[in-house]
């Protein structure tokens, strides 16, 4: 018997409620030249009903097994896989009927690309529509490949899997961010325009697990840099910070917790181990005083004057002084601005900045919280939504900068004379180590969170 040409997989984990729809999508495609196989990871709640009744279809595959979570059942998956082209669905998502015939065609007639993804829909808990989102045109608009493709419904060549070793089962928790670095350090990707797939919002999505997500990626980062094997970067930490000499509201010093608030950013700049050095730069001799006595020779010591702290001076020109002041040898490849109002920003993601700022060979990387809200402008006769409500393009999404972090390229610095410009890339932080604290009301919101 001749092997299907694309083998799909869904794997289930306790989404008895969901588990007929996404079945049923997958049964009800358009194109017929693929298997289907359903893996039910040890599920304890009423998936074992729905399994006993498409065990009796011919041509689907159930499988049961103890619980292995995601990662490792994608590699199952893919050994019991005879397509030429593998796509996972996940139980609590499904299909448009064309979604197979759409992906497999284009693939078919273009050898070049190892993936392809399209648009969805995102639904919430019952399936209705929330909004339609459209990804960039991979092959006409994305020269920074930094904007993954969902983890499911992206359909892959079989064989590309198997060459770069399938899943990586040291990341318990992802959703294909591993897989995609390593498909594009090697092959073409694209994607196309239509939404093919409906990704349902519930409390359960992996992409509600945001902190534990983020982490994850940041491993992810960190495994495909060393990867590289390049020379890692001389990197300074600078620490800005004007004092209560100058400005009333800046308080370095005031306890947070067991600590003063200077101390959350020094310990995250002294824990990244992709730190080289770090500055605090102050006309406040009192915050130099107590960095000295509490950290030492662990931390550079530099009294800016009052007049490179002035409220609203960029740092460009607190930077350009620095950095006049080091020897050549000295100077580093590249500088990470802290700044002390973000206290929860940790040294993971300093880590994660310099080793992004590798990966993807950019100028500038900037933390960054997508912002989810709608927006609106004032066209001169009032008010208008920035765009549609239910439909999103990736070419609108809101990056808010956030956490306090900036890393940027001596090089670039030094031809430019600015701190943002040229390639920019991000890295998100999780909703804590985004928080910045502006006024009153956010120092009691922070101590609320250490708590």
């Amino acid at each position: 018997m001749k092997d299907p040409l694309v083998s799909v997989y869904v794997v289930n984990h306790n989404y008895g409620r969901f588990l007929k729809q996404s079945v049923e999508s997958v049964l009800a495609q358009d194109y017929n030249n693929y298997e289907l196989i359903i893996i039910d990871d040890g599920s304890t709640d009423d998936s074992h009903l729905l399994l006993d009744e498409y065990e009796q279809i011919a041509g689907i595959n159930v499988i049961r097994q103890n619980n292995k979570g995601l990662i490792a059942t994608n590699n199952i998956a893919l050994r019991m896989s005879k397509g030429k082209y593998v796509m996972r669905v996940d139980a609590d998502d499904f299909l448009e009927p064309e979604a197979l015939k759409i992906m497999c065609s284009i693939l078919e007639a273009n050898e070049e690309f190892a993936l392809i993804f399209p648009d969805y829909w995102e639904v919430d808990e019952d399936g209705m529509t929330i909004k339609k989102v459209c990804r960039h045109n991979f092959d006409e608009e994305v020269t920074l490949y930094d904007m993954p493709a969902h983890g499911a419904c992206t359909m892959i060549r079989r064989d590309i899997l198997l060459e770069i070793g399938g899943y990586d089962e040291d990341f318990t928790c992802h959703d294909g961010y591993d897989l995609w670095l390593s498909v594009i350090k090697q092959y073409k990707v694209t994607n196309v325009n239509i939404p093919l797939f409906y990704y349902r919002q519930h409390a359960n999505s992996l992409t509600h697990d945001d902190s534990k997500l983020l982490e994850t990626r940041a491993s992810i980062i960190e495994k495909h840099v060393e990867k590289l094997g390049n020379k890692p970067l001389n990197v300074l930490a600078v620490i800005p910070v004007r004092g209560s000499v100058l400005d009333t509201r800046s308080i370095p010093l005031e306890k947070l917790g067991q600590k003063r608030l200077i101390d959350w950013t020094l310990n995250a700049a002294l824990g990244s181990n992709s730190v080289n050095s770090v500055i605090v730069t102050t006309p406040d001799q009192e915050v130099l005083n107590y960095v000295n006595d509490n950290y030492g020779n662990r931390v550079i010591l530099n009294k800016r004057s009052s007049e490179l702290a002035r409220i609203n001076l960029d740092l460009h020109k607190t930077l350009m002084w620095i950095l006049d002041e080091m020897a050549e040898n000295e100077k580093p490849d590249a500088i990470v601005l802290l700044n002390i109002e973000s206290p929860f920003r940790s040294s993971m993601y300093v880590t994660k900045a310099i080793n992004a700022m590798q990966l993807y060979d950019v100028d500038v990387v900037i933390g960054v919280r997508m912002d989810d809200d709608m927006f609106y402008i004032h066209d001169g006769g009032g008010l208008q939504p920035r765009a549609e409500e239910e439909l999103r393009l990736e070419s609108d999404f809101l990056y808010r900068k956030v956490g306090g972090i900036t890393l940027l390229r001596r090089s670039f610095f030094e031809k430019e004379g600015k701190i943002i410009g040229g390639s920019v890339g991000h890295v998100v932080l999780d909703q804590k180590s985004a928080f910045t604290i502006k006024s009153k009301i956010d120092w009691q919101i922070a101590k609320a969170l250490i708590d």
